[in-house]
């Protein structure tokens, strides 16, 4: 296997000018992520909050559809990275994607209230943001030098959260402005979509940077899957991303723990996100700086380190500070986390099969959430929801103390590879 000592230093030399500018990839699918995102978490911002008190779903109920939602994607990504790593089709794969999240909007405003349009257009949106995710990632990865790695993801994250600081506020302005016109809301959200996928067609190039690593016929090999998972860096990477991920109850359940604890109005609680979203959006630079000077695995472990804060501060005395500081600790939590992670996982994917690869990261990632989920929402439902925080809280510290024995101390941009052990 790859070795500490030699095999992926988190701060390799510094290649000339890489501190000068941020790659202009980069840029272009922070604005795409940016105008895409506006549009979806303008549908999104109300969802827990209509499921639960609107149409009346127990917390089981919930969690199960939450995580189904976000794990439906999981063959999905498999199948974007594979279609993308196959002759460096990444910007078209990625455009499909965001294509068909900007049609989920147009079935929204289609589907006329009827529960099953509704639930089609939702999973289409979560089928279109698996296929792009991937090949955006590999195109982010392969687009500057990996010591830098940590710096783009943090940028295009901070884009990215921008989007979903606009896309409330833009919602809360259009219902406003029609008198709580919901189908304006769908028309705006899916005009926005469509705007973001005609960004991606003209300024995002059709084939990323060129990278080091095997050329791109080795694609022909064996598939991305195989190829990950037979790098035993990866797989550690892999085994303590779902570990973490099984111990992530989910933003909309702390959300919602929130409501009740307090007794928020549910105009507050549509606005509980963007107190989150606002702390990403401030630290997502900083955070992936940081990660790469001082170790990416380090900082990933920090991140969920400063989740189970959270979930002590909704065990602690109800208190308003308490609103303040879960929010802000889930803030930190993305900014240590999202970006980092595939700029920890990037750099141990060979350039050829790297969409692939981060196909299976973000799998893996998302079917253990799927689990984490819905186990917090049975024990919520059985238990009641003290005894289900105690236990997730609980959890994620065994998960945190064994994550830190299965990643290595410093991982980055591969040296030589050795022969493994």
């Amino acid at each position: 296997m790859y070795l500490a000592a030699n095999g992926r230093p988190d701060a390799p030399p510094r290649t000339p000018g890489a501190r000068r500018r941020v790659p202009a990839v980069v840029l272009a699918l922070g604005t795409v992520s940016l105008v895409t995102d506006v549009s979806s978490e303008m549908v999104t911002a109300v969802l827990p909050l209509y499921l639960v008190l609107g149409l009346g779903l127990s917390p089981l109920q919930f969690g199960f559809l939450d995580g189904m939602l976000g794990g439906a994607t999981a063959l999905v990504r498999l199948l974007g990275g594979r279609l993308a790593d196959r002759g460096g089709r990444h910007k078209r794969v990625a455009g499909a994607g965001y294509l068909l999240s900007s049609l989920s909007r147009l079935g929204l405003l289609l589907a006329g209230g009827a529960t099953a349009g509704i639930a089609a257009a939702l999973a289409a949106d979560r089928l279109g943001k698996g296929i792009r995710t991937a090949p955006r990632d590999a195109m982010i990865s392969l687009s500057g030098p990996p010591e830098t790695l940590g710096r783009s993801f943090g940028v295009h994250r901070a884009m990215d959260t921008t989007g979903a600081l606009l896309g409330p506020l833009a919602a809360f302005a259009v219902l406003w402005a029609t008198a709580d016109a919901y189908d304006a809301v769908f028309a705006v959200s899916f005009c926005t979509g469509l705007l973001g996928v005609l960004l991606l067609a003209a300024y995002v190039p059709a084939a990323p940077p060129a990278a080091p690593g095997p050329p791109a016929a080795a694609a022909r090999g064996p598939a991305p899957a195989r190829t990950a998972l037979s790098d035993p860096a990866f797989r550690r990477i892999l085994y303590a991303a779902a570990l973490l991920g099984a111990t992530t109850i989910g933003d909309a359940f702390l959300y919602l723990l929130l409501l009740r604890g307090f007794d928020l109005s549910p105009a507050l609680f549509t606005l509980l996100p963007l107190g989150a979203a606002g702390v990403y959006l401030l630290l997502a630079v900083p955070a992936g700086r940081i990660a790469d000077r001082t170790g990416r695995p380090a900082a990933f472990l920090v991140g969920h380190l400063a989740l189970l804060g959270a979930y002590g501060l909704l065990l602690a005395p109800v208190a308003w500070p308490t609103v303040v500081g879960v929010l802000a600790l889930l803030g930190i939590f993305y900014a240590a986390t999202d970006g980092v992670l595939m700029a920890l996982a990037a750099p141990v994917l060979p350039a050829h099969g790297r969409a692939g690869g981060l196909a299976v990261l973000q799998t893996g990632q998302a079917l253990a959430r799927l689990l984490g989920a819905a186990g917090f929402g049975a024990a919520w439902t059985f238990w009641g929801q003290r005894p289900a925080l105690w236990a997730a809280a609980l959890a994620l510290a065994g998960a945190l103390a064994a994550a830190r024995r299965i990643l290595p101390d410093r991982t980055a941009a591969p040296a030589s590879p050795v022969e493994p052990s």
